[in-house]
């Protein structure tokens, strides 16, 4: 995986563009879709005719573009992103196959494709693999991933994430990337509870250690969220920042599902929407407590709604 240090300026990773005329058709009734996309593409060249004008050493004295072009080419970069997302694929060392049909789907069907980590059912090279041919055989769009909890298993977290990561996943760990004037930061997160029942950093050892864990994640997901510049922010995850989608799992367990800790940075830099996994029996949609949209994407959750995986536009 490549790893960048907190105080490295981020690379953000180069990736094909994903808003083209084919998905603006798959949007548009068949009687419209021509004279649209003519029209799209006679404004868009009208638009770029004035920036390359004012660009040109040859028009040194050319005018600058008027609002309504700007505003024209803001509105074409803010068009609806459809993020695809998942979590918690476990692949063993035979799974290969089991999500190709889906992941040829969600190409045909969405922008982006998150996934929010548990890739693997042990943290294992061969498992890694396993995924990893599916994603290249079926997946034709962005791919953005975290690592989860169970790819830590076997002390290879690195391993998996750099399997995935030459497949052409980009994956995010503390890191961000933009895709279609759209940003996204992510990272595995850990537990630590919630609320007024949050677990602080008092008594032995390993408690402290455990919550420094958590607030080293949460300060690392900040450092991402701040490298944004666009206006759209999506966060991705594996643990939960917020209790409510935490709803159906056993509330002994809570504290090893999630931390408000990640939801802090989240609210401050009003992200747009978060994803995450990790919650097997919890419901899909929450909010944090500034009213940002909370999606979990856990496969076993999803597969109640037919598919393992769920699409939002944004």
């Amino acid at each position: 995986m490549r790893r960048r240090s907190g105080t490295e300026p981020q690379q953000h990773a180069t990736l094909s563009p994903i808003c083209d005329e084919n998905h603006w058709a798959c949007l548009l009734p068949g009687w419209l879709e021509l004279p649209l996309l003519c029209l799209q593409s006679s404004l868009i060249n009208y638009a770029l005719g004035l920036l390359y004008a004012c660009m040109s050493e040859a028009n040194a004295h050319a005018k600058r573009p008027s609002s309504a072009t700007v505003s024209f080419l803001n509105a074409m970069a803010k068009r609806t992103l459809r993020i695809a997302a998942t979590a918690d694929l476990h692949y063993a060392k035979h799974s290969r196959g089991r999500m190709q049909d889906a992941f040829a789907e969600i190409s045909r069907s969405a922008d982006v494709l998150l996934v929010c980590g548990d890739l693997t059912e042990y943290g294992l090279p061969e498992e890694a693999e396993e995924l990893a041919a599916d994603i290249r055989s079926a997946v034709r769009i962005p791919c953005i991933g975290v690592i989860g909890n169970h790819d830590y298993e076997s002390g290879k977290p690195e391993t998996v994430a750099e399997i995935l990561d030459q497949t052409g996943v980009t994956m995010l760990n503390g890191e961000a990337v933009e895709i279609a004037d759209v940003g996204f930061a992510g990272i595995c997160g850990f537990g630590g509870g919630f609320g007024r029942r949050m677990l602080n950093a008092w008594g032995e050892p390993l408690i402290k250690q455990f919550v420094q864990e958590s607030i080293s994640h949460a300060i690392r997901l900040e450092q991402a969220l701040v490298k944004l510049q666009t206006e759209r922010r999506i966060v991705v995850l594996h643990y939960s920042p917020i209790r409510a989608t935490l709803e159906g799992e056993n509330h002994e367990i809570y504290a090893f599902l999630g931390s408000s800790r990640l939801e802090e940075p989240i609210n401050r830099f009003r992200a747009t929407a978060v994803f995450h996994g990790h919650a097997h029996n919890g419901i899909t949609d929450g909010k944090t407590s500034t009213g940002i949209p909370v999606y979990n994407v856990s496969a076993p959750v999803l597969h109640k709604t037919g598919k393992p995986y769920r699409i939002i536009e944004l």
